[in-house]
């Protein structure tokens, strides 16, 4: 069973519990996952089935979308609503004053990873550190932005509501925190939905509520959508059965002999979607214009 599932996490569920709860309803050992969510948070989870989860390492980068909700006054350990409260004071901020301050939040900038989180320093995660009461030093990186819409604000609560665009790797709670300290008041995640990533949206999802019943009325497979979607951005090498045969034991093919679409201009480390009238869709080729070879990046037929 290969293909890509695309899923609604539940809140208070790792990203880890459902691909367990999804291993089991379809009876697949190979089940993986792309774009961790935390517990808190909802929304678009992309499960990887059988030979798809190959294919994680060379998920196009796409922006992720979310909606988020906002709480001014607080300060957290965890930058979130689930952590311990470092402080908490009354605040008056007028929707005029959040709204001009967002602004200043968009384009490329610079963000700190929070304790609270999966990255790594010298093979330990933050997070474990976090937990024993250990802070270390963290450099920035540079994220983007690209939109920062207030779909809400209430003034008497102190809480709003956020549309977020923004690049891999951005934390929206460190974006919550960052903007309480611009306000010099704190401010943390009170709640979380992932509405896109990876080009799925929480239209081409399901829950595990659904999933459940699906399974029971053998009806899940079909939603399973097929290894290459996620890739149609791509440009494509058509191979015929003899080249086929040779892709998929690993070897190389020259790039004279293979049929791409359209007449494209062949760029150095390009990654290729690579196909037969046969087997459909192989894998993925990389373009090596030195050698002048498409060689095996990552193959899913064989």
């Amino acid at each position: 069973m290969n293909g890509i599932i695309i899923m609604d996490k539940p809140e208070d569920y790792t990203s880890f519990d459902v691909v367990a709860v999804m291993r089991k309803l379809l009876g697949e050992k190979k089940v993986g996952h792309a774009g961790t969510l935390d517990p808190m948070a909802t929304g678009v989870l992309p499960i990887l089935l059988g030979r798809a989860t190959k294919l994680q390492a060379f998920l196009p980068i796409t922006e992720k979308e979310y909606v988020a909700k906002i709480k001014l006054g607080l300060a957290m350990d965890t930058l979130d609503i689930t952590g311990k409260v470092l402080s908490s004071v009354s605040t008056c901020i007028k929707k005029e004053e959040f709204q001009a301050a967002l602004k200043t939040f968009v384009g490329e900038i610079n963000q700190l990873p929070p304790m609270y989180s999966a990255v790594q320093k010298d093979g330990v995660r933050l997070y474990v550190l976090a937990r024993k009461g250990i802070e270390i030093e963290r450099s920035p990186r540079k994220v983007v932005i690209s939109k920062l819409e207030l779909l809400r604000f209430d003034e008497a609560l102190q809480e709003g509501e956020l549309s977020i665009s923004c690049s891999k790797g951005t934390y929206i709670r460190t974006l919550c925190d960052d903007i309480g300290k611009k306000f010099g008041c704190g401010a943390v995640l009170a709640k979380l939905q992932r509405t896109k990533a990876c080009g799925f949206s929480l239209k081409d999802s399901i829950t595990l509520d659904e999933a459940r019943e699906l399974a029971a009325n053998n009806g899940l497979q079909k939603y399973i959508l097929p290894c290459d979607l996620p890739f149609k951005s791509l440009n494509t090498a058509n191979i015929t059965l003899p080249q086929a045969n040779r892709f998929r034991n690993g070897g190389a093919l020259s790039l004279d002999r293979v049929s791409f679409n359209n007449e494209l201009k062949l760029k150095g480390s390009e990654i290729i979607r690579v196909y037969n009238a046969e087997f459909g869709f192989i894998g993925l080729g990389k373009i090596n214009l030195e050698k002048g070879e498409l060689s095996v990046a990552c193959l899913v037929e064989v």
